[in-house]
């Protein structure tokens, strides 16, 4: 069987070529009902784009790059779904990248993505060094941060504020009464561990007491099982009054290990966590959290990044910072 055209697809639905090309490429620009019309000749006809050529003469794709440190926490998963939303929307497409935290994956995934010839790329970086991302834009990728506030004026970024966030978790331990506070984090080279931290000794700062008296547990990953680890680390050597987790993944298996241990959560231990994941209100002692509005988060970054790609002359750089809620459960009552 031949291959259906853009020609065929026009006669179908009795436009020209160049109103095909336009449904297919800038659908906004086509009046809805002749947009339809064009949709229903693309159907009937089961007319694929041939995706390659398109992109030789565009110079680039319909997709765009979504670059995460843990595509296995729930919170990048509500993240791409924000994206995703938007791009299938518009008729795009989202190539997604792990980087693990890790620096040189990467930056091999922003090789791929650049070969792929994206039109753009969200990104949560794995740390400060900008200079991979220099060099997408000097080859016309647009790159908006994700989760990462931007450093400089050309540069749009979508953020929570984790300092805030990390002063809230903690002043709300202290307004419980506990004045020993372990803070359970991953690596110190992500960004949110460390604002976090910063955040939770400023509000011990604030409370009179010594932010040096704050207790830091480093797990080697932010994850269920790295929190189970960080628990029995807690019980061997003497339990502290509250502990904070700098993602929910690590305080679900701080209070699995807990409850395992004969420890009462929170009579004998309170615990926070941070990212409001699903699970944590469905936890078996419901967790309390600092919410973060992740799928906005995604939804609006992409609208940036499609926003700088199709109009580059009179696109407005934004740093947009939410501030993350705290949701009070029962492991804080």
């Amino acid at each position: 069987m031949a291959m259906v055209s853009i020609k065929d697809v026009a006669a179908r639905a009795g436009v020209s070529p160049g109103t095909v090309s336009n449904v297919l490429n800038r659908p906004g620009k086509v009046a809805p009902a002749t947009r339809e019309r064009v949709e229903a000749a693309i159907s009937e006809l089961g007319f694929v784009r041939h995706g390659s050529a398109s992109t030789l003469r565009a110079g680039h794709s319909r997709t765009i790059g979504l670059s995460v440190i843990d595509i296995g926490n729930p919170f990048f998963t509500e993240v791409a779904a924000g994206v995703e939303d938007v791009v299938s929307e518009l008729g795009y497409a989202v190539i997604l990248g792990n980087s693990a935290a890790s620096p040189e994956k990467e930056d091999r995934n922003l090789r791929v993505l650049a070969e792929h010839r994206v039109r753009g790329v969200l990104i949560t970086p794995s740390g400060e060094d900008t200079a991979r991302l220099d060099r997408l834009r000097e080859h016309g990728i647009s790159v908006v941060l994700v989760d990462h506030p931007a450093h400089r004026p050309d540069q749009c970024a979508v953020a929570v504020d984790d300092v805030a966030g990390g002063r809230a978790a903690v002043a709300h331990l202290l307004a419980r009464g506990a004045r020993s506070i372990a803070y359970v984090t991953g690596p110190l080279t992500i960004r949110q561990c460390v604002e976090r931290r910063t955040g939770a000794e400023a509000a011990m700062r604030e409370a009179g007491l010594d932010p040096e008296g704050l207790r830091v547990v480093r797990a080697a990953t932010m994850t269920a099982k790295a929190g189970e680890k960080a628990a029995a680390e807690l019980v061997a050597q003497g339990l502290p009054e509250a502990v904070f987790c700098a993602n929910d993944l690590l305080a679900l298996g701080v209070l699995r290990a807990l409850l395992r241990s004969g420890v009462r959560v929170p009579d004998d231990v309170a615990l926070m966590g941070y990212d409001d994941i699903d699970f944590a209100a469905a936890s078996t002692v419901s967790l309390s959290s600092m919410r973060q509005p992740t799928y906005q988060l995604g939804r609006i970054a992409t609208e940036l990044l499609l926003d700088e790609c199709d109009n580059p002359d009179t696109h407005a750089h934004q740093h947009i910072m939410f501030q993350p809620e705290l949701v009070a459960r029962e492991s804080t009552q």
